[in-house]
């Protein structure tokens, strides 16, 4: 029993990531990948995964959580939406509409955002640690002037830009020592810190109008009966912790730059990694379960939905300050795997026990064992239309 669990656990562990921390590494698929990314027979793709020494024993887990009015309110928004691509294509419109600067391009949601700016028309600056990379990632004849430089060209690159999108941060899954607990949090704080320096010293007149930083839902601790919003307070242990820092960093930047800090829930999606990529073929062949008790909390959120919401900071002057990036829904992990297994017409019979998970994991194992409930009251009361609003439709459009 005890070799069962741990040989499952290191099977569910090796797919999640947690909550969009902009991870670093850009995932790859099998050039014969059907359409359907969960019927591939090959490698499966691996974003912000950090192996045990084997491909089946990495890191899925710590990954999980390590995401009238109305329609006043939507045409504000396409004012103020209006006003703001005016001002950033500052020749006519006949040219981009923005010039965005991002960390974590080669991220799960980064590589999505980027996508989706490029086919919007806007210009995009990818700031990366390596150059070599993120030209792999985004080459120059599919990604016709897109701008990437290192970290020695940042603060060029985000000068003149009009908003700068900063979802960088080292992955966390792997056991936690005190060493990688500190890098864990200073990597993050330091490329923040890096990110703002440049902001601040830029010409007042060629300075980004707007910085989006990511951070995550960890901030709030964890509970199960408690209920999260922009306006709760933190938790007390180590991930709320590095959020704290991690925001703290983003506050430094001058005043007259717009920030807004996206706490992200555990972003969802079917292409190229993500929480699901490893989850699915436990499923399909009859071992599928919840981490733990079930009980805890899974505030998830579409990386759709995701990028949207970054775009809309980015456009629109309302948003502004803390926003959840987590869907209105969030579910408990038993109903999502439930959920999850009848798309699949599979059961989700066979828990991951608990102490397997620590026997993995040790510390880090409370990420994905312990969840909170997180409502993105903020982007409803600006008027954000979710597209996924509950997790059976999420999962139906990933998996069908």
């Amino acid at each position: 029993m005890l070799l069962q669990g741990v040989v499952q656990s290191k099977a569910v562990i090796s797919g999640l990531t947690w909550a969009n921390h902009g991870a670093m590494s850009q995932g790859t698929t099998s050039p014969n990948s059907m359409s359907n990314p969960f019927l591939r027979t090959g490698p499966a793709s691996a974003h912000a995964l950090t192996h045990f020494g084997d491909d089946s024993a990495s890191s899925k887990l710590l990954s999980i959580f390590n995401q009238g009015f109305h329609g006043a309110s939507q045409q504000k928004r396409s004012c103020q939406r209006l006003v703001c691509n005016a001002a950033a294509s500052g020749n006519g419109g006949n040219g981009p509409k923005m010039v965005v600067a991002i960390t974590g391009a080669t991220g799960f949601v980064g590589s999505k955002l980027v996508d989706r700016l490029v086919a919007d028309g806007h210009e995009v600056r990818i700031l990366t640690r390596s150059e070599s990379k993120a030209r792999e990632a985004f080459p120059e004849r599919k990604y016709p002037g897109v701008k990437i430089g290192d970290e020695s060209k940042w603060a060029e690159l985000i000068k003149g830009s009009t908003g700068v999108v900063n979802l960088a941060g080292p992955p966390i899954s792997t056991r936690w020592t005190p060493e990688v607990k500190a890098d864990i949090k200073n990597c993050r704080v330091a490329v923040t810190g890096k990110v703002v320096q440049a902001i601040n010293s830029a010409p007042k007149d060629e300075r980004p109008a707007v910085l989006v930083s990511s951070t995550a839902v960890g901030f709030y601790g964890t509970s199960e009966t408690s209920a999260f919003d922009e306006t709760s307070p933190s938790g007390n242990d180590y991930l709320a912790e590095v959020c704290k820092a991690w925001e703290a960093s983003a506050r430094r930047v001058r005043r007259g730059t717009r920030l807004v800090l996206l706490r992200t829930g555990i972003v969802l999606d079917g292409e190229e990694g993500g929480s699901l990529a490893k989850m699915v073929p436990i499923f399909s062949i009859f071992a599928g379960g919840p981490l733990g008790s079930g009980k805890q909390w899974f505030s998830w959120v579409h990386r759709d939905d995701l990028v949207s919401m970054i775009v809309e900071s980015l456009e629109n002057p309302a948003y502004e300050g803390v926003i959840n990036g987590t869907a209105p829904n969030p579910v408990r992990m038993a109903e999502m795997c439930d959920r999850l297994g009848a798309i699949l017409g599979r059961p989700s019979w066979l828990p991951v026990p608990e102490f397997a998970l620590k026997a993995l994991l040790g510390e880090g194992a409370t990420v994905v064992l312990e969840g909170q409930r997180v409502l993105p009251k903020r982007a409803q009361e600006l008027g954000f239309s979710f597209k996924y609003r509950y997790i059976s439709d999420a999962l139906k459009a990933i998996l069908t």
